[in-house]
């Protein structure tokens, strides 16, 4: 959905950057990648209020939070509901 406008950034709480990198690589994500390497000390974590992983933030276009940890059916219906906009 990349092309329809859909841009994920995962935001990772590791500590050790080999292991971080190498399950990126094995998982064969494709999108962007963040990590301060500092677990629950992760300033974006803080900064949205992460109490468990894995969490789910669904931004709009101006950056607003319109939807959170959804899975599934539910997550795929709402990305689909903002891109029809």
């Amino acid at each position: 959905m990349h092309k329809k406008g859909l841009n994920i950034i995962g935001v990772s709480l590791d500590k050790d950057a080999a292991k971080w990198k190498e399950a990126i690589a094995k998982d064969k994500l494709t999108w962007t990648h963040v990590s301060n390497l500092k677990f629950w000390d992760e300033p974006i974590a803080a900064q949205y209020g992460v109490q468990s992983i894995p969490a789910t933030f669904i931004l709009d276009a101006s950056g607003k939070v319109v939807a959170t940890d959804l899975r599934g059916d539910a997550l795929r219906a709402k990305i689909e509901e903002l891109l029809a906009k």
